[in-house]
């Protein structure tokens, strides 16, 4: 069986079709006489179009080319370059999921080694651990516990839709910042880039001209006397700083933005904690709840295995720290449920996890990079990472997340964080929890059916 396929692929599908004319028309806007239609038609020259928008840009002003927008297929790549690109939350992704989909023969990215020896070693390694995941899904085992032991040169597909200013911020982390080390995202870089010049001329002007000066990896260089090797936490779940008096922050806020108190009626009217549960009621239940954005909580999350690490990074809007990847810790890895309880298979499971780390032993003794050696990964290895939400992104989250249609890993860390708000702020946080529990099930026919059983769960938690 042979799963290696062609390089990694990123293909730009199409742009806004009126190609440079309203980054062209928004940097004139600001400054000429007429109405938006007529300046937009006085922007029809390309030339001219290009030239003003490289002024206007190397003035500082970026949000005019905020309005080309380009679709991109990422096609092959690897499953680590996934991971990079997705953190970036001003784009938009769609991938191929692999809780559904059978990736058996989906195939690996292989990094350029140094030795045939180094090849063959790496390639029989990387199929051998998709022959296994081949032989667990034919033993019953799930797609979504299966998939931990896919290597993370896992091919990945999926699409990106992203605004020029954002798309240029990716191109300079990949060329110019943190993933300038990694063959693989260097080549995407500069396979984006090579298109983009010709379809946006002024967009791209002096792009290498306009790099960075300082990289955007951060190396604290600090040593203090031994603490990175303390004991793993015991915890999977750390509250580690909230909004103190959340409830009646909330509820100040509410009182302000719609009503307009004085500041001596809010204080009279949140002192009685019935007024403040009932004003959290109304916010809470309302279709734009922003008060709750006023709290914010910040977690952190241990031995969250790389494929959850993905879910949390779909969601946009919270502040998510993810550690290189080069810093995961490779003896240790998630096992699902469905693993333990086959003898056989757990054994099988774990020999897989050791055979990755002989393999990443072997190539680390012949001076590999740890960039390189990235792809020595899987995906039910672990890392630590930190996550701040506000209020309102919480309520969502904890609708998605606690939900028992939700991956079982993040739902557990959903449910220990929900635990921990309700210590904290009980008045807010013993209101969340799956949309069932706060309304009604969305699901249609995918719904567990168990409403009553849940509410019953969330209400005495």
């Amino acid at each position: 069986m042979n799963l290696i396929n062609g390089g990694s692929v990123a293909i730009v599908l199409g742009m806004t079709d009126t190609d440079e004319k309203i980054p062209a028309a928004a940097g004139r806007i600001s400054t000429q006489e007429g109405d938006a239609s007529e300046i937009f038609d006085k922007s029809q020259d390309r030339e001219k179009n290009a030239k003003l928008i490289s002024k206007v840009t190397r003035s500082g002003h970026n949000s005019t080319i905020e309005h080309t927008v380009f679709n991109i297929a990422f096609k092959n790549v690897s499953v680590f370059a996934e991971q990079f690109l997705i953190e970036f939350r001003l784009a938009s992704f769609t991938v191929k999921s692999r809780r559904y989909v059978d990736f058996g023969k989906s195939g690996f990215y292989s990094p350029a080694l140094k030795s045939e020896e180094d090849e063959k070693l790496f390639n029989e390694t990387m199929e051998f651990l998709f022959s296994e995941y081949s032989s667990f899904l034919e033993m019953g085992i799930p797609k979504e516990d299966a998939r931990f032991i896919l290597p993370y040169c896992l091919r990945s597909n999926f699409y990106c839709t992203v605004n020029a200013r954002e798309l240029l911020h990716i191109l300079r982390a990949m060329l110019f910042g943190r993933g300038r080390d990694y063959a693989e995202l260097k080549s995407l870089g500069e396979q984006i880039y090579s298109q983009i010049e010709k379809m946006t001329p002024g967009i791209c002007t002096d792009f290498f001209k306009r790099r960075p000066q300082a990289s955007d990896k951060i190396t604290l260089g600090l040593k203090f006397g031994g603490e990175e090797k303390s004991d793993k936490p015991k915890e999977k779940v750390q509250l580690l700083s909230y909004t103190q008096d959340g409830e009646k922050t909330a509820a100040r806020a509410a009182l302000i933005w719609s009503k307009q108190y004085s500041p001596d009626a809010v204080e009279r009217i949140v002192a009685d904690e019935g007024n403040v549960n009932k004003i959290l009621d109304c916010v809470i239940g309302s279709s734009r709840p922003r008060p709750l954005e006023t709290l914010n909580y910040t977690f952190r999350l241990n031995g969250v295995s790389l494929s959850t690490i993905t879910h949390f990074a779909r969601h946009r809007m919270h502040g998510l720290m993810v550690p290189s990847l080069t810093l995961s810790d490779r003896t240790s890895y998630i096992v699902p449920d469905t693993v333990k309880a086959n003898e056989e298979i757990l054994k099988r499971y774990t020999d897989a996890f050791l055979k990755m780390n002989e393999l990443y032993n072997t190539l680390k003794a012949k001076d590999y990079s740890e960039e390189q050696l990235v792809y020595c990964l899987m995906s039910g290895n672990t890392l630590d990472i930190v996550s701040s939400m506000n209020g309102r992104e919480l309520l969502l989250f904890m609708k998605l997340r606690t939900c028992n249609r939700a991956q079982w890993e993040i739902r557990e860390y959903a449910i220990e964080m929900l635990r921990q708000l309700r210590t904290v702020s009980p008045a807010i946080f013993g209101k969340f929890g799956p949309s069932c529990f706060l309304s009604s099930c969305p699901e249609g026919a995918l719904s567990c059916g168990k409403a009553d059983e849940i509410k019953k769960f969330f209400g005495n938690m």
